[in-house]
């Protein structure tokens, strides 16, 4: 099924930079002002690779800067491509949000690139045509893989973490620390034994792009336009693969958190519990929003995996509810359709126009809803066995349905398309 390769990555050389001053998050979740302060980090910053100062300038950009950007850093010695091909272990130091410190490995490597239709590399969203037009853009004018796809395989007794465990205990190469506190631990791994074993695990099953759909679907653009301007290039050409990180969904490090809904400017109609029949209501109250995390701990987390929500609008009463049955649908699916559109007339269209907004961090969430933002409705976290079982059947998950961390970083390790 998936098919990883060793890669002869191209990296930058710790004796010329701060590796921490020049990794940063991906593309798509650096704001405008982000942009602005990571240009002027650092000279050699790996923002300078991926996006340009101003997001205006983006329409108009060709990208042939960072094509002779990347030329002049390697002429310079500030980017070197190792000699022999390799695997590339990442260990990523985090604290969780319970204040919990928590390690996820990973490993890089180059992923061969499969359609959908394949049910091999799974998504769990869907895209849009704006952001891969400039990706592609950026591939075709740069010839490298700047950003990798960060990817989920299944292990729930994660069997094979002791794989790459002695790679792990004897070092890393390379250490970076990024702006969220995170510490990012990567070791080049090329004895071939484990390089088969890893390519052999992965061979018996498929994987699920957790971020980067638009890098992914962009790189099998670039395939099919490579595809017939050589056609006679072979299963094994550059352009057939991109660059992959894949991790276990099941590993203790593998945070999948929740994206909580915000119903801005609205209350829960008196009439709530009628219009939710067949659901259950607590009510749990909370002295301040720093109350809320431990109380949803307590109230909501043990209702998983049936559908159930807990509705905030600051007035200091948590409503807890939960459906007393389930029919098997995602629990984020249930919230959705019976309440988000049974209750507030929100229907697909309307969410999809952004009727509702999104909180990724939960005490930030319980500030807003106490000063007036709207009803934040708080909910569980999808569960691994959630993500594989939707994407497993070829479907996909709600818009905003979970967030993954911790984010893998831009600049750890670059692919170049030259020679694989």
């Amino acid at each position: 099924m998936t098919d990883v390769r060793p890669f002869r990555a191209l990296r930058y050389d710790p004796e010329r930079v701060d590796l921490s001053r020049v990794i940063v998050p991906p593309y798509d979740v650096i704001s405008p002002e982000e942009r602005v302060s990571f240009w002027e980090r650092d000279p050699h910053c790996a923002i300078r690779l991926i996006l340009t100062k101003d997001a205006e300038a983006e329409r108009d950009a060709d990208y042939d800067d960072v094509a002779r950007l990347i030329a002049e850093w390697r002429e310079a010695g500030v980017l070197a491509q190792d000699d022999e091909p390799a695997i590339y272990g990442l260990r990523q130091r985090f604290a969780a949000p319970d204040g919990a410190e928590l390690v996820r490995e990973a490993f890089f490597a180059a992923l061969h690139l499969e359609d959908y239709e394949s049910r091999v590399v799974l998504p769990h969203e869907r895209t849009m045509t704006g952001p891969k037009a400039d990706r592609l853009k950026l591939l075709r004018a740069t010839g490298a893989n700047l950003s990798s796809i960060f990817l989920l395989y299944e292990d729930p007794d994660d069997k094979f973490a002791g794989t790459l465990a002695p790679a792990f205990e004897a070092g890393p190469t390379w250490r970076a620390v990024d702006a969220a506190g995170t510490e990012h631990s990567l070791t080049r791994i090329s004895d071939a034994g484990v390089i088969e074993a890893v390519r052999h695990f992965l061979a018996d099953r498929p994987v699920v792009i957790a971020d980067g759909h638009h890098r992914y679907e962009t790189a099998v653009a670039n395939r099919d336009v490579c595809r017939t301007e050589q056609p006679d290039a072979g299963a094994d050409a550059p352009f057939e693969f991109t660059l992959g990180c894949f991790a276990n969904a099941y590993a203790a490090g593998s945070l999948l958190l929740p994206i909580h809904r915000v119903i801005p400017d609205a209350s829960l109609p008196d009439d709530t519990s009628e219009r939710l029949a067949g659901w259950s209501e607590t009510r749990v109250e909370v002295a301040g929003a720093e109350d809320v995390p431990a109380a949803l701990a307590e109230h909501l987390a043990p209702l998983a995996p049936a559908p159930a929500f807990a509705a905030d609008d600051g007035s200091g009463v948590l409503r807890v509810f939960v459906r007393d049955e389930s029919d098997g649908d995602l629990a984020i699916r249930v919230v959705h359709r019976e309440v988000i559109e049974g209750v507030f007339g929100l229907d697909e269209a309307a969410v999809s126009g952004g009727a509702i907004r999104y909180g990724k961090n939960t005490l930030q969430a319980a500030r807003d809803a106490r000063n007036g933002v709207g009803l934040v409705l708080y909910v569980n976290a999808l569960s691994p066995d959630d993500v594989f079982r939707v994407t497993g059947a070829g479907e996909i998950l709600p818009q905003k349905s979970t967030f993954f961390v911790p984010k893998l970083p831009t600049g750890l390790v670059f692919r170049l398309l030259e020679d694989g």
